[in-house]
């Protein structure tokens, strides 16, 4: 069993847990991801790996409550242990040999861009670290961001925090001030990333865009995670779950991930009902 060491809150909607698991703790390496069952009569869910020790052997996870798995999830405490947790999974992020490296962030996503940022830096590499939110309540790991990035930039829609607008204007402004990039890495909102991917096409950057945001099974035997890839057929799981953001479909990828969202709504609202009757 996979225990609970550590366990808060970093803003109304997302939660982190740091969890005891040696042999993911061993291998683990930025970009990569995991696949946890809360209990045995859950589902598997992947979720990225947002930072891990070897020394203590943790994996931290940071998840977003939004369906009927990460409520329950959520429910649990410090010493509870999660049924399985298995990883590490998915192919690592590229880091060697990069110079000058601009990571963009939005959202929840900035769990996954953040050990990117991290292992980047560590290597010697100048990162300017773009992270976007709606507003100031939303905002999370800015502190963690700071401390390994050469230039932080935080943008809100509302302007609550940071500057005021879009990641794109915040890369836009950097690349138009003389930044010169060996690649742009983006992670978050698959619309924000369409529009990260776009903007730097039109500079001629390589990008890189983290497709985790459609994985549901991580094995490639379900095919929600299937994608289109210079036109060929490709899943964020085993293939991913980073692709050149330059050849990625993403209008068919956002499309498809909207399917299920009815059904996952109702799934969530009757785990809630059976929380709130398991609390009476």
């Amino acid at each position: 069993m996979f225990e609970i060491l550590v366990k808060k809150s970093i803003n109304p909607t997302v939660s982190l847990m740091e969890i005891y698991a040696p042999a993911v703790a061993k291998k683990a390496e930025p970009g990569q991801f995991i696949i946890l069952r809360v209990d045995e009569n859950g589902e598997r869910i992947p979720l990225t790996i947002a930072d891990f020790d070897r020394d203590k052997q943790t994996v931290t996870i940071i998840y977003q409550i939004v369906g009927s798995t990460t409520k329950k999830l959520d429910a649990l405490s410090v010493g509870d242990s999660l049924q399985d947790f298995v990883g590490p999974l998915g192919k690592p992020t590229d880091t060697e040999g990069k110079k000058h490296v601009a990571i963009v962030g939005g959202g929840v996503g900035c769990a996954i861009a953040y050990p990117v940022a991290k292992k980047l830096f560590s290597l010697g590499c100048e990162v300017d670290a773009i992270i976007g939110f709606r507003s100031d309540d939303l905002v999370i790991l800015k502190d963690e961001f700071e401390s390994v990035s050469n230039k932080l930039v935080l943008m809100t829609d509302d302007g609550s925090a940071g500057e005021k607008g879009l990641v794109t204007d915040a890369l836009k402004k950097l690349i138009e001030s003389g930044a010169k990039y060996d690649e742009v890495i983006t992670i978050g909102p698959l619309i924000m990333m369409k529009f990260v991917c776009k903007l730097t096409k039109e500079y001629g950057i390589r990008t890189v865009a983290s497709m985790n945001p459609i994985m549901i099974d991580g094995t490639g035997m379900c095919g929600g995670c299937r994608l289109t890839v210079g036109g060929k057929i490709r899943f964020a799981c085993v293939d991913g779950p980073e692709f050149d953001g330059h050849e990625i479909d993403f209008d068919e990828a956002i499309a498809r991930s909207s399917t299920y969202r009815d059904f996952e709504r109702h799934r969530y609202e009757d785990t809630c009902n059976l929380l709130n009757k398991a609390e009476l």
